[in-house]
């Protein structure tokens, strides 16, 4: 019932198609631990990979490229948390260059990032040593 949106076929069809692989503990009591998480349902993370200044995604051990895509339709804000210490947050190209847009501000609730409708973003995120 109601909309595509409404009914979260986007994490359906994910979850359908990327199942989720149980990896055993080292103990019964393990805190929880999420890599990566969005605010807004509209918001998919699609990929994270390793990130380069040359745009090949093996030469940079210190950064992350995480690439996202607005899938309802919307114009939406989102907060990007990650459990990574982060140093620097920055958007990039689809080639994994800055843009002129720049830096991105790092606050408590992670990056704050927006989205137009189906809009796709890459954001460097270098990694503190």
């Amino acid at each position: 019932a109601g909309s595509f949106q409404d009914a979260g076929v986007i994490q359906h069809a994910y979850d359908m198609n990327f199942p989720l692989h149980v990896a055993p503990a080292s103990c019964a009591q393990c805190p929880t631990w999420s890599a990566f998480s969005v605010s807004s349902p509209a918001v998919v993370l699609e990929a994270v990979k390793q990130a380069s200044p040359q745009g090949r995604a093996e030469d940079r051990p210190d950064a992350l490229l995480v690439r996202l895509y607005e899938a309802h339709g919307s114009t939406v804000g989102t907060w990007l948390q990650t459990s990574f210490p982060i140093q620097e947050a920055m958007l990039c190209d689809l080639l994994e260059q800055p843009t002129a847009q720049g830096h991105l501000p790092l606050e408590l609730q992670g990056v704050r990032l927006f989205f137009t409708p189906f809009r796709v973003l890459s954001v460097l995120l270098v990694l503190r040593q």
